[in-house]
């Protein structure tokens, strides 16, 4: 399909961003503020020849998106903080079992039913522990239209590489602000497949990772024959209770993010080269910032932006780095406090200074313009 250009929301962007990744499953149940993803898929998904089921709840639509994905189609999911919250045992089942998906949180405020029109980033933590057990996860964090569609193709990407589920953390903000998108030639999109077996299937071993810690992964129906269990398992995929056995799978599922990490970590820079203050942000407040340190530069402070495209694997490495070049570092997030404890300890001894709005609209230039005033000042 030739270029496409849309003046549309970000959760429609989401959804264009997944179908040309080449999505064609949607499992989903109904949640303010991200219905408007499961109402375009069920619109567009039947004109691709794809699939889309509205079920009774999130738990059935997680399990039916894990249950697509190993038949060898590109699945996905979109919700907000509560039902994440119902998923997120079937996330650690997706991890335990390497099953690629993208799980879309469009984060409202909470806790409980919280403030469903109201956007927050209450969410970020949620998304790394909200599972038990030691794993990592990926998640992306767009702060446009037009990111809400590149970040949901590179979702896909990095899942079918990693063959783990990566989340999408957009804000409301986000999801329903509505901007020029610029939909690619499908010719000009990177697109990432799944890697398929090649071995004999009297040699197949389904957990067998290859030099990149992933192992291929055969697909239900497929003339391979496997076992596929949240159990702790050996590289048949046969439940094991052996410590050693534990210990090689976890550290295996945890390090082919980790040594990964720089090439799944994307930030973006802005005015850092001078800075003696830096503000890290993400989504929508990153938006604020960046107007905010325009202004600071013109009444002659030299702040810069640290924007977090990626929030998980966070980059400590990044931030330490950043802590040596500048004097101080502000963290605006929309919440009272999540990545701000992250920047903290890879920041430290250079102080750091919460930039925080835990509801409503998100923090405003001359918000963030004030606090760098301040900060400019110690």
């Amino acid at each position: 399909m030739p270029e496409r250009i849309m003046f549309t929301m970000g959760d429609i962007a989401c959804a264009e961003g997944a179908l040309s990744a080449g999505c064609r499953y949607f499992g989903g149940y109904p949640i303010t503020p991200a219905t408007e993803i499961a109402e375009w898929m069920a619109e567009r998904m039947p004109e691709l020849g794809g699939a889309y089921v509205q079920y009774e709840d999130e738990i059935a639509s997680i399990t039916s998106v894990i249950g697509a994905s190993w038949t060898g189609v590109k699945s996905m999911t979109a919700t907000s903080g509560p039902g994440v919250s119902l998923m997120l045992e079937a996330v650690g089942l997706a991890v335990m079992t390497e099953t690629p998906l993208v799980l879309v949180n469009i984060m409202r405020g909470g806790p409980s039913t919280g403030q469903p029109t109201r956007g927050q980033q209450g969410d970020i933590m949620q998304a790394k522990w909200g599972s038990h057990g030691d794993y990592q996860i990926i998640a992306l964090t767009p702060a446009s239209v037009q990111e809400m569609f590149d970040q949901t193709v590179q979702a896909f990407n990095l899942s079918e590489r990693y063959r783990t589920p990566v989340f999408v953390l957009a804000d409301e903000t986000v999801g329903h602000m509505r901007e020029k998108l610029v939909i690619p030639d499908e010719k000009d999109l990177k697109i990432e497949n799944r890697k398929l077996p090649t071995v004999d299937p009297s040699e197949y071993l389904p957990f067998k990772a290859d030099a990149d810690l992933v192992p291929p992964m055969a697909l239900f129906g497929s003339k391979y024959q496997f076992y596929a269990t949240g159990l702790t398992h050996d590289e048949r995929g046969y439940p094991s209770d052996k410590d050693d056995v534990q210990i090689d799978l976890i550290t295996r599922l945890n390090n082919k993010i980790l040594h990964n990490a720089d090439k799944i970590i994307e930030i973006e820079h802005t005015d850092l080269d001078d800075a003696k203050i830096a503000v890290i942000s993400y989504g929508t407040p990153s938006r604020s910032a960046k107007r905010a340190i325009k202004n600071a530069r013109d009444e002659g402070i030299k702040a810069g932006l640290f924007r977090l495209k990626t929030v998980w694997p966070f980059p400590d490495k990044e931030v330490a780095q950043l802590a040596t070049e500048v004097d101080h570092i502000i963290v605006a997030e929309q919440n009272l406090g999540q990545v701000y404890y992250m920047v903290k300890a890879a920041a430290a001894p250079t102080p750091v200074h919460l930039m925080t709005k835990p509801a409503g609209m998100p923090q405003l230039p001359h918000e963030i313009l004030d606090k760098i005033r301040e900060v400019s000042t110690k």
